[in-house]
């Protein structure tokens, strides 16, 4: 029950008519209109926009048009007051029954209050993490599998069909330096002198994958050639390195659906398609690039290469496809790796993406824009670096890797909750402080443990009314006399539950999880207070003598806990009842 957007639904009706008499132009566009919470609740419960985004483009003034939107929802019998404020802004309030209606449908339909059919069940995936598969996840990929992995909470909350994709880069020359690196320690098990150049891997993490492998060849791979050990060495590196990074993701709650292969675009030919279908289309040319705009290149020559016109989709430049030497760009296998997501029946993509890879931002755009005819749409999420820090100073050393914190170092500190909840705490493009010392720390500046302790109190309210003899689940919401609710703390925390669905929507919508994270602790933060008053004044206790009130508490408290509940299960986070 979204009130917002069923107000939203009504306003855009009255100016659907102030179109059809004439006093807005026929090709006036609703879209920016929006109804909202306002910041201050002085200016009351609701607020719009709407009359400013209409006006300009029918050359009215917007106050007029404000008083018009007025006139006709001071008729609805669900609006107790209404004020059009200069320039055009319209503020108004609803009656107090409104918002009980809401605060009882969220206690009928439990954790499926805030849910929404926005997706249509439209088939979204949402590609993640896709770390090279040559060490374990370190906090960067961290910040990654949380955002997926809650995005793709949420979408399934609001209607879509999700898949979580990890895409596996086991076609490139990291995984011949894994390679290496993991036979240079199979060597070292064996008491051969080994030398660590540049292009291998010296982490202690390999010395355990050497092992391993010496289980299964023995000695039989000492005096092999390369081009013997190479391919064995190779697929038993790859996969035992997958098997670290899903035992690592699943240490955080994320379970992929789907892991893709590089190497299976090479070897079934969607490389080839995915160019042939652009070159269909005209967009595949053979030419030359100017040099890379400010940089100084010296002795720089311009070299003849197949190019596709990406430019023609909003790049800046148009792109290579394949190298003067004959083979493939790195660009080549992504485009072929879209077009398989395509030709899959996908109806939108997510590509979530560390900061490095900003560059690939609008190649990879136009090349979903073009491969599709524009019909499936592309969005790629940067998430920034993360800052660590404990005891006052930056955190950088790991355990095992010597130069970055793994994934399983920050569980093993503060653990899967603590990691999920705090790494939604900043929108993913801005970078984000993670204080170990901080995440530990029972106090409201600790928002994940804020958040938890108000659900805990909740949940222990629930249980003491039920060692008192009621059952809320029970309970018909006919007999139960909501207007009760009357305390300014009671009418907050209404108002507050029923902005849920529309900030799911938004979130949704927007593909923002960490909007939760805001929401949930603002909640946290008026049920605190609620419970404060309660400890304050007897009288604005939950648990009391005065039934009929300590049922309609009851209800409310139940109503913050689902809510709360639900989204820390979006969020991946587990919901504890005691603290």
């Amino acid at each position: 029950m979204n009130i917002y957007l069923d107000f939203r639904s009504q306003i855009v009706k009255i100016l659907e008519d102030l179109k059809y008499d004439g006093t807005l132009a026929d090709d006036v566009s609703f879209s920016g209109i929006i109804v909202e919470p306002p910041r201050d609740r002085s200016n009351g419960e609701l607020s719009t926009n709407a009359a400013m985004v209409v006006a300009k483009s029918s050359k009215q003034n917007p106050f007029v048009i404000a008083e018009c939107i007025s006139k006709v929802l001071t008729l609805n019998e669900k609006v107790s007051s209404i004020e059009v404020v200069k320039p055009g802004f319209l503020n108004f309030s609803l009656k107090p029954s409104v918002w009980l209606d809401i605060l009882a449908n969220a206690f009928e339909i439990g954790d499926k209050f805030g849910s929404s059919d926005l997706g249509q069940g439209k088939k979204i995936n949402i590609e993640y993490v896709s770390a090279n598969p040559t060490g374990p996840l370190h906090v960067g990929h961290t910040r990654g599998a949380v955002f997926g992995d809650s995005l793709g909470n949420l979408l399934e909350f609001t209607g879509f069909e999700v898949t979580r994709e990890y895409y596996i880069n086991d076609a490139g020359t990291q995984i011949d330096a894994l390679s290496r690196s993991v036979y240079l320690r199979y060597l070292e098990l064996h008491g051969r002198e080994i030398e660590f150049g540049d292009n291998v891997y010296p982490g202690e993490y390999l010395i355990d994958v050497a092992k391993d492998l010496n289980v299964l060849v023995k000695d039989s791979l000492l005096n092999a050639s390369e081009d013997e050990w190479m391919p064995k060495v190779r697929n038993f590196a790859t996969e035992s390195m997958l098997e670290l990074i899903q035992s690592d993701l699943e240490s955080l709650g994320v379970k992929m659906d789907n892991y893709y292969s590089e190497k299976h675009l090479y070897s079934s030919g969607k490389i080839e398609e995915a160019i042939g279908l652009l070159g269909s289309k005209g967009l595949i040319y053979e030419g030359t690039l100017p040099a890379p705009k400010g940089k100084i290149i010296q002795d720089y020559e311009a070299r003849n290469q197949l190019l596709f016109k990406s430019t023609l989709f909003g790049d800046d430049v148009d792109r290579p496809i394949k190298k003067s030497d004959g083979g493939w760009t790195y660009f080549a296998p992504d485009v072929a790796y879209h077009f398989d997501k395509i030709e899959r029946g996908f109806d939108g993509l997510i590509d979530v993406f560390g900061a490095d890879h900003s560059g690939y931002v609008k190649r990879m755009k136009a090349a979903v824009k073009a491969l599709s005819d524009g019909r499936v749409n592309l969005d790629i999420k940067l998430c920034q670096l993360v800052r660590l820090y404990k005891d006052g100073s930056p955190y950088k050393m790991s355990k095992r890797e010597g130069n970055f914190v793994t994934l399983s170092d920050m569980i093993s500190e503060v653990g899967k909750d603590v990691v999920r909840f705090l790494m939604l705490t900043r929108k993913n493009d801005a970078q984000l402080d993670f204080d170990f010392d901080k995440a530990l720390e029972q106090s409201k500046d600790n928002t994940v443990f804020y958040v938890q302790y108000a659900h805990a109190r909740c949940s222990s309210i629930i249980k003491k009314s039920t060692e008192m003899g009621l059952d809320l689940p029970s309970l018909k919401l006919k007999d139960v006399d909501l207007s009760i609710l009357t305390e300014l703390s009671e009418n907050k925390l209404i108002a507050k539950i029923s902005e849920w669905p529309r900030l799911i929507e938004l979130s949704s919508a927007s593909h923002e999880p960490h909007r939760i994270v805001f929401y949930l602790y603002e909640l946290a933060a008026d049920m605190h207070s609620f419970q404060h008053e309660g400890k304050l004044n007897s009288s604005l206790r939950v648990l009391s003598d005065e039934r009929n009130k300590m049922i309609a508490r009851l209800i409310l408290v139940t109503v913050v806990r689902n809510v709360i509940r639900t989204g820390l299960t979006i969020l991946g986070v587990s919901p504890l009842t005691k603290m």
